[in-house]
C-alpha cells in the first residue's frame, strides 16, 4: 500500500493574514506552518501504517523553498518520504493550476490512496481534492469525519443535512478529511532526528512535462484591508438598561 498525502505550508492561524498590494498572499506577515487539516490527513495515513507495516507514506506539496520546512516536520510525524514541487512559474497558482500540477506529480509518484484535507485554512477553497480526483480519473470520497482504509478500498462517514452518509470506493481513490477526523501526534525527539535523514525532493514543471505557463488563471484586480472593527455600544445600569438594549436591538433588525 502506498499513501500519498498532500500538504500545504499556510499562514499560522494564530497571527494575522495578509494580502499584498498585488493581492498574492504575503507570506512574510507571519509564520508559515504546516495546515492544521493537512497534519490530520496524515496521522489518518499513519494510524493505518501503524496497523499495516508494509505501508509507504509520502507527503507531497507545491511551494516555494520555504515548503522544506513544512514537509520535515511532516517527516518527524512518521512518514517516509517527501516530495516538492518547485517552480517560479507557480507563484500565485489558482485551483486550476494547482490541481493539475499535483495530479501530474501524484501520478509520476504512483499511488494506490490519496489524502487531503477538505480545505485548507487560508483559501478555503475546498475543491483541490475534487479537481485532482477529476484529473486522474478516480472516484472522491470527500469531507470524511471518519475514515477506514483496506487493501482493497476505503470507507468513511461524512455529514449531510439531517443525518450522516456513509460513502466507499474500491482503490484507487481519493479521500478528504475534516477537522473532525483524526487528531494528529506530535513529533517526538526520535522522529525529528529521523527526519533530518529521509528523502525529500524537489521537482520542477519539467520533471512533471508541464509548460511553465503563468501560475495563475484568475487574477486579483485589487485588495483592501478590512476596516477597523469600531468600539460598541455601552449600556450603564441606572434602570433602563433593558429598554435601551431594547431599543438597540429593534434599529438594527435583530427582533
Amino acid at each position: 500500500m502506498k499513501i500519498v498525502v498532500l500538504v500545504k505550508e499556510v499562514p499560522d492561524t494564530y497571527e494575522a493574514r495578509k494580502l499584498d498590494s498585488s493581492g498574492m498572499l504575503a507570506r512574510t506577515a507571519s509564520e508559515l506552518v504546516p495546515d492544521e487539516i493537512n497534519e490530520r490527513a496524515l496521522e489518518s495515513a499513519l494510524r493505518y501504517q501503524d496497523a499495516h507495516k508494509g505501508t509507504e507514506v509520502v507527503v507531497l506539496s507545491m511551494g516555494p523553498e520555504s515548503t522544506v520546512k513544512t514537509l520535515r516536520k511532516m517527516l518527524s510525524m512518521g512518514a517516509d518520504s517527501a516530495v516538492l514541487v518547485e517552480d517560479s512559474s507557480l507563484a500565485g497558482a489558482d485551483l486550476v493550476r494547482t490541481s493539475a500540477v499535483l495530479a501530474a506529480a501524484v501520478q509520476r509518484e504512483g499511488f494506490d490512496l490519496i489524502v487531503a484535507g477538505n480545505e485548507s485554512t487560508d483559501g478555503r477553497g475546498g475543491l483541490v481534492p475534487a479537481m485532482v480526483a477529476e484529473h486522474l480519473g478516480l472516484p472522491l470520497l470527500p469531507s470524511l469525519d471518519t475514515l477506514e482504509i483496506t487493501a482493497e478500498s476505503v470507507s468513511g462517514s461524512c455529514a449531510i443535512d439531517g443525518g450522516t452518509l456513509v460513502v466507499n470506493a474500491a482503490l484507487p481513490a481519493v479521500v478528504s478529511v475534516t477537522e473532525r477526523s483524526a487528531e494528529a501526534r506530535f513529533p517526538n525527539f526520535k522522529g525529528i532526528m529521523k527526519a533530518k535523514k529521509k528523502p525529500l525532493a524537489k521537482i520542477s514543471l519539467a520533471d512533471l512535462g508541464l509548460s511553465p505557463e503563468p501560475g495563475a488563471r484568475s487574477t486579483v484586480t485589487a485588495a483592501v484591508e478590512r476596516p477597523v472593527r469600531a468600539a460598541g455600544t455601552k449600556i450603564v445600569d441606572e434602570g433602563q438598561a433593558a429598554q435601551e438594549l431594547a431599543d438597540f436591538l429593534a434599529a438594527n433588525r435583530l427582533i
